[in-house]
């Protein structure tokens, strides 16, 4: 039985290293990208909220108005692993694909955010903070299932918030190997796509990424490495300042 699984073990690894050997990165890069949105906070602002902290707070009525400006405009959402064949294999998308994401775990994204997308059969990814799952203001652990058992993708966006471009040591196991596992014992489902903390990655990391099974990761606006686009997929900001107008407008000019 243990020699059995170990040849299964051993012909899967062996699959997965030749195709992504197979993967041809100018190929990738050639690709018209897809516009995919990030989002953390969505609630109305506050008094003590800065400046920097609005462009991350979305107000409930303006996230409302941007799905469904986007709803109106025949935007389908789509989910990592239609992205990771559509730059791999060139399969089909639907017309005018999107990605929503959100970062951080916050409980508004269950509460408010989950809700208006499926009036209009959207799903998104939820990249998880695993260190406040349960904490007040952060979702728990049913609700994350919820979201999993609703057809969302729920992927890592490590323990704490750490800075991926200082990991060294045992960082990859306590803010990627130890979340990664928690996640799939919540969700039940393999955990395959992860997002930088504030959208900061480095070339010299992403080998730990491959090493672990992760098919793709999510930056923020910065170029993508040609080397390797697809553990630095870009994203942009749905800023809490931006109408429905400039949301289209951006959308358009970034991808």
């Amino acid at each position: 039985m243990l020699k059995q699984l170990s040849t299964v073990f051993l012909f899967s690894l062996i699959s997965a290293i030749t195709f992504a050997q197979t993967i041809n990165p100018s190929a990738i890069m050639a690709k018209k990208q897809v516009p995919i949105l990030c989002y953390h906070q969505i609630r109305d602002w506050r008094p003590k909220d800065s400046k920097t902290a609005k462009d991350y707070i979305i107000p409930v009525a303006s996230f409302k108005a941007h799905i469904k400006i986007l709803a109106d405009s025949g935007y389908h959402t789509i989910l990592p692993d239609q992205l990771y064949n559509y730059l791999t294999t060139g399969a089909a998308l639907p017309s005018k694909p999107i990605m929503l994401t959100f970062d951080d775990t916050d409980l508004d994204q269950f509460t408010v955010a989950a809700l208006e997308l499926k009036k209009y059969g959207f799903k998104a990814v939820y990249f998880i903070m695993t260190v406040s799952i349960g904490r007040p203001r952060y979702m728990t652990k049913e609700q994350i299932k919820q979201l999993a058992d609703a057809g969302n993708v729920i992927a890592s966006h490590t323990w704490d918030h750490h800075n991926f471009k200082k990991f060294a040591g045992k960082d990859w196991e306590i803010q990627i190997d130890k979340p990664t596992k928690k996640l799939e014992e919540i969700t039940g489902k393999p955990i395959k796509y992860f997002a930088f903390p504030f959208g900061l990655w480095n070339a010299q990391g992403l080998p730990e990424l491959h090493k672990r099974g992760f098919k793709a990761a999510f930056q923020l606006a910065e170029k993508r490495d040609p080397q390797d686009p697809l553990m630095t997929i870009r994203r942009i900001l749905d800023s809490g300042y931006w109408t429905t107008k400039t949301l289209m407008k951006s959308i358009k000019g970034s991808f």
